[in-house]
């Protein structure tokens, strides 16, 4: 089976979360900083930072943390004086989604059409999600755009996140009751592959193959896509590709037969 991240992989969000990202922070930075797409990916690098909004307040902490202060003479501090989350959620979310659906979601291209689905199903393939955003977002992309019917889904309010593999268990689960058939999961940043790894731990005689993709904003520059691409290799994919729909039902074989 195949189960998929969403963003990055399926919808390209660099206008979208990452934008909101660098909004949020630079609003929380005075206008002082704002982070650019390479500061997000070292960010997400470390494996623990799938939550954009987590992503955003991590990054504004140490923003402050290396001795800028605040207008107020004050300095944002974790532990003594931290951020109000809640609110800065709620800056995020006007971004990202709006107040009315008209926010930075309808901005995103698509890098999956709804014909590639029908193949892998056609081939007997099950697939599912699991991903870090909030459910109705994600259901954004995958069934008011996709036009996917009641496409297996485990989401940000379902359970913990990455790189915590319940998600990708209970998806596995669901596609397959009992299966001992490889799983692939597909994802575009060290937090998914850390994933795979963590469910190959719980389930040592399951096996489980990480395919990382490059997602859109570093192919541009082949200095960046090589680096990102020997990134997802070391935190252990077995394969990176440029685009999903690369993985075809006949390389998804292949992959099987040589893990």
């Amino acid at each position: 089976m195949i189960i998929f991240d969403i963003d990055g992989v399926i919808r390209d969000v660099t206008q979208s979360y990452r934008r909101a990202i660098a909004d949020t922070v630079e609003h929380y930075t005075e206008g002082n900083f704002r982070p650019t797409l390479h500061d997000i990916d070292q960010l997400k690098s470390e494996g623990v930072w799938n939550n954009d909004w987590e992503a955003s307040q991590e990054l504004i902490y140490r923003y402050y943390e290396k001795g800028h202060h605040a207008s107020d003479g004050g300095c944002c501090d974790r532990t003594t004086h931290p951020l109000d989350y809640a609110a800065l959620v709620d800056f995020f979310q006007a971004r990202y989604r709006g107040n009315h659906w008209d926010g930075y979601i309808t901005s995103e291209p698509l890098l999956v059409t709804a014909a590639y689905f029908q193949t892998l199903t056609a081939a007997q393939i099950p697939w599912g999600f699991f991903s870090g955003a909030m459910r109705d977002e994600a259901l954004y992309a995958l069934s008011d755009r996709l036009g996917l019917d009641h496409p297996p889904l485990f989401a940000m309010e379902d359970g913990p996140g990455k790189p915590d593999p319940t998600g990708l268990l209970t998806v596995m689960d669901h596609l397959a009751p009992n299966s001992t058939q490889p799983v692939c999961y597909v994802g575009d940043t060290v937090g998914d592959l850390q994933t795979v790894q963590q469910a190959q731990a719980q389930r040592p005689d399951h096996p489980f193959i990480g395919i990382g993709i490059l997602p859109p904003h570093v192919q541009p520059d082949p200095h960046r896509c090589e680096a990102y691409r020997n990134t997802l290799k070391t935190h252990g994919a077995a394969c990176v590709l440029a685009n999903v729909m690369d993985l075809t039902p006949e390389r998804y074989h292949l992959l099987l037969e040589s893990s």
